[in-house]
């Protein structure tokens, strides 16, 4: 058996300690993992234990990272998976940090599916299309994605986004035929996510 001989606390982070077993350094362990295995000098642990300990850790730090990377801006469950696979974390420690940050609602596609949908109609011009690729390359389910477009693109909101981007777009082409002002609008308006029919219909307004 080896025997925990020291617990100091990091001066730079004072929720995290260096745990010392036999009198060497063994790790650096969140207060978290101190209290859910009991860790206190004299305490006798197996190497099986110590394993533990050492997968508490690595789980404990994906979960922070994970929450460090929400705290600059909200991600998809899908985006969030990608960023700690990169960082080098395993799925063993990925899989529990991402059940504890839905259980306590850091992470939760629905409503980052809804800001989304808001933000690019709102600032973007987005058509339902757009939405609908980008949230679908996001990793959003595609229950949420059909259920978010349905309650947050007005169809009415969406053809008056889709006129005000081509009558902006026709006062630049006075100088084209008639030919080419279709093909740009009808280029501009398709990259924007509109549907053949708006697209159509706002052309036919416009021209």
């Amino acid at each position: 058996m080896k025997k925990i001989t020291k617990i100091e606390q990091q001066k730079r982070h004072h929720h995290r300690f260096s745990l010392y077993v036999n009198d060497e350094f063994a790790l650096g362990v969140d207060e978290e993992v101190i209290i859910k295995y009991s860790l206190s000098v004299g305490k006798e642990i197996s190497d099986s234990f110590l394993e533990d300990v050492v997968k508490a850790e690595e789980q404990s730090k994906a979960f922070n990272y994970a929450v460090n990377l929400l705290s600059f801006r909200s991600r998809s469950k899908k985006e969030l998976i990608t960023k700690m696979k990169q960082k080098g974390y395993e799925e063993e420690s990925i899989n529990p940090a991402i059940e504890k940050l839905i259980y306590y609602g850091y992470l939760n596609d629905y409503q980052f599916a809804t800001q989304w949908a808001n933000d690019k109609q709102k600032f973007k011009q987005a058509g339902k299309n757009l939405l609908r690729q980008e949230l679908y390359q996001k990793g959003i389910d595609k229950e949420i994605i059909e259920q978010v477009l349905e309650e947050k693109v007005d169809d009415n909101e969406e053809y008056e986004r889709a006129l005000q981007l081509a009558e902006k777009k026709v006062k630049t082409l006075s100088k084209d035929d008639k030919n080419a002002k279709y093909r740009k609008l009808s280029g501009l308006l398709a990259r924007k996510g509109y549907s053949f029919d708006i697209i159509s219909k706002v052309i036919k307004e416009v021209m």
